[in-house]
């Protein structure tokens, strides 16, 4: 019988969708622009697939910490080990996570971003195992999931004695918000050793080959610009190289839209976008994949939602990559919330590494 911890946080990911870049010390904020919360569909999707499992006993945190979904999937072995009033917050995980601890979980699967995580990782440390299951707005730590079928697989396999250390990432949000990324590495855990199935930590690459590369794939791009034509172009350094070389100020670490070489909208949200999308017939979405985890969607960009990718075209996307990023990179993946989507991804895309030079690129599933 395998004894999992069990930790959602309710609130995790809303700020993603509505341009906040993080929720930590923005709920309120993310529901007044009309963020929907997501983590407990995600930690749900998980537990739709652990359902079938008989050898799983939870515990976990009263409500919708945790007790209400496992009830809602159909589950009856667990216990609540911790109970709290109001809204959770950043002291209900890390109380609860030591009560899971002491009460004796081989593993603590949680549900939630990077601060959910360095809030667990801060109660528990390497005392017990841990894994998340994504739904946060970055995260840039080792300890996730690419999915929440994955998380549900890494929980059948559980094997205590294949474990991996995993890089804990504290990401300044306020700083995040203001489009400079600031990361430190605040510990190492322990997670289920699965190569494919956990994420490695982001890269940030500053060697003069990569800027060179950047530029020679703006280049390209710049080529091809389209007039008439409006181009959402995602977060990260390899899509600013564009912007900058057509005398446009990005949002480093947000969604712009440009169109006849001129900015249109900045730093824009899920919803901004889709009106956008509604006003012209003629779009593409430029993206790079997060460097050393190889996330298309679903990392830092969830304002590109399924809802507009369905709406723009899969066939209008241009994925850019630096040939060094792609090395570093075995596989790509997407995660857009929607698994009807992702599978139609197929196996491989067309990545732009350079000048007038693509690769195929696969991407598991």
């Amino acid at each position: 019988m395998k004894r999992i911890g069990l930790i959602v946080n309710p609130v995790a990911g809303m700020g993603g969708s509505v341009g906040l870049k993080g929720t930590d010390g923005n709920v309120e904020e993310a529901k007044r622009r009309g963020a929907v919360p997501h983590a407990m569909d995600r930690a749900g999707l998980t537990l739709a697939v652990l359902s079938r499992e008989p050898d799983l006993h939870f515990i976990t945190c009263a409500g919708p910490m945790g007790a209400d979904l496992l009830q809602k999937n159909g589950f009856s072995d667990f216990e609540a080990v911790y109970t709290f009033t109001g809204e959770s917050s950043a002291r209900d995980t890390v109380e609860a996570a030591r009560r899971i601890r002491d009460a004796g979980a081989d593993l603590l699967l949680f549900c939630g971003g990077d601060g959910t995580a360095r809030d667990i990782f801060s109660a528990v440390g390497r005392d017990i195992p841990v894994l998340g299951i994504p739904a946060g707005v970055k995260m840039y730590s080792a300890v996730f999931a690419i999915d929440p079928a994955a998380a549900a697989e890494l929980v059948q396999d559980f094997d205590p004695g294949r474990l991996r250390d995993s890089e804990v990432m504290d990401v300044d949000e306020d700083a995040y918000r203001h489009n400079v990324l600031k990361t430190r590495l605040f510990g190492i855990a322990r997670t289920p050793a699965a190569p494919g199935r956990v994420q490695p930590s982001k890269q940030v690459y500053e060697e003069a080959d990569e800027e060179r590369g950047k530029a020679a794939i703006a280049q390209f791009l710049d080529e091809l610009l389209l007039p008439g034509t409006l181009y959402i172009v995602g977060a990260g350094t390899t899509t600013e190289a564009l912007t900058r070389r057509l005398g446009i100020k990005k949002t480093l670490l947000g969604v712009d839209a440009v169109r006849n070489r001129r900015l249109i909208a900045a730093d824009c949200n899920e919803g901004a976008l889709l009106t956008l999308a509604d006003k012209y017939p003629d779009i593409r979405i430029i993206i790079s994949p997060i460097g050393a985890q190889g996330f298309i969607l679903g990392r830092g960009n969830q304002q590109i939602s399924a809802n507009l990718v369905r709406k723009v075209g899969m066939k209008n996307i241009i994925v850019v990559a630096t040939p060094h990023k792609l090395a570093e990179l075995p596989f790509l993946y997407v995660d857009s919330g929607d698994a009807e989507l992702d599978r139609e991804f197929g196996d491989s895309i067309q990545v732009i590494s350079g000048y007038r030079i693509a690769q195929r690129k696969k991407i598991r599933h």
